[in-house]
């Protein structure tokens, strides 16, 4: 059933944003308010569109108030925040689990309230040697992650499970997205991949697995304007090798040892060139693969961008430019070719 009034948290990002003003689009939908503590500068603000700006924090009691008063009946939950500069952890932290823990308090107080989404991601299954080749929805991680933005993720999704119990009467359709890449997306992954120097792990190639934003919002709008109760994996079709990813962003691998990662995870985040995490690290180290299978039989959905599709899009968008001239090391390995059958 197409929801009445619509709250989205989270539209001073992308995902948030776009998402709220392709709601108000549609025919059904009688209103639609965006949620967050700062306004959405102008390009999100105007993409929008006929969305309303609530400037509220979702960690205030007020949340409780909007939600009455409006008779929102459906909420998506699109403000999980993963950007892990250390000066601004204790506020991420607060906004991620204690705000969820405001708006689901909300929701529980709401009479009007009988549809929740939210936007959680496949980092909630860790990173580590002892993983499986695929995460089903299932599974547990093997390494319960013990800080950062994914112990976040891990906490917000019980709370969310807490509240399916309290209120059976709400459907919850909880979305575990891989990482989102594309022209327009500021993340640690993307930051990551901008650098021109990448620092990679000696013996290591880790497996990723990507998702274009358009198939994000594409997902997220299903969900909310039909009725998809359930836990669902989103990823792209397809994986990318860390050093493949490396090749084609035309960046430059900087292999370390092992035993320097949690150093060099401090040094890119003193020199604000990548919010790079030990727990991303580790996912650099590992990577992590999810199985699809749920949300394309039981959803119905499945994307058009594959994995390598949407970095390409991200690479040409952001117009990343090879740090080395390709024709360099092509004559730089026609030489040592030469050399090596001269030396024959």
């Amino acid at each position: 059933m197409v929801p009445n009034v619509v709250l989205v948290t989270g539209v001073s990002r992308f995902v948030g944003a776009h998402l709220a003003g392709r709601l108000a689009e549609h025919p059904g939908v009688d209103r639609v308010l965006g949620v967050d503590s700062e306004r959405p500068h102008r390009e999100l603000f105007r993409r929008m569109g006929a969305a309303e700006f609530v400037r509220a924090d979702i960690r205030n009691p007020l949340i409780t108030r909007i939600i009455s008063e409006a008779a929102v009946d459906t909420v998506v939950h699109a403000a999980g925040n993963s950007d892990e500069m250390p000066a601004a952890r204790a506020a991420m932290k607060e906004m991620n689990v204690l705000g969820t823990m405001r708006l689901l308090a909300a929701c529980q107080e709401s009479p009007h309230v009988r549809k929740l989404v939210v936007k959680s991601t496949s980092a909630v299954y860790g990173a580590s040697s002892r993983d499986p080749a695929v995460f089903d929805e299932e599974m547990a991680p093997k390494d319960l992650p013990s800080s950062g933005y994914v112990k976040d993720a891990v906490e917000v999704e019980g709370y969310v499970r807490g509240f399916g119990r309290r209120r059976p009467d709400v459907d919850i359709t909880l979305l575990r997205f891989t990482d989102l890449v594309g022209p327009r997306i500021d993340s640690m992954l993307t930051r990551y991949f901008s650098l021109p120097v990448v620092p990679t792990v000696v013996g290591r190639d880790a497996r990723l697995q990507l998702l274009h934003p358009e198939d994000a919002l594409a997902v997220l709008r299903r969900a909310t304007l039909e009725d998809h109760p359930g836990v669902f994996n989103v990823g792209a079709d397809g994986v990318l090798m860390l050093g493949q990813a490396i090749r084609r962003a035309g960046r430059i691998p900087v292999p370390i040892p092992g035993t320097a990662v949690s150093p060099l995870a401090g040094f890119f985040r003193g020199a604000n060139l990548a919010s790079l995490s030990a727990e991303w690290m580790r996912f650099l180290n590992f990577g992590r693969v999810v199985d699809t299978a749920k949300l394309r039989d039981r959803f119905g959905f499945a994307p058009r961008w594959t994995t390598r599709q949407a970095f390409d899009d991200f690479v040409h968008g952001r117009e990343l430019r090879p740090v080395i001239d390709p024709e360099m090391v092509e004559a730089a390995e026609r030489e040592i070719n030469r050399t090596i059958t001269r030396l024959r």
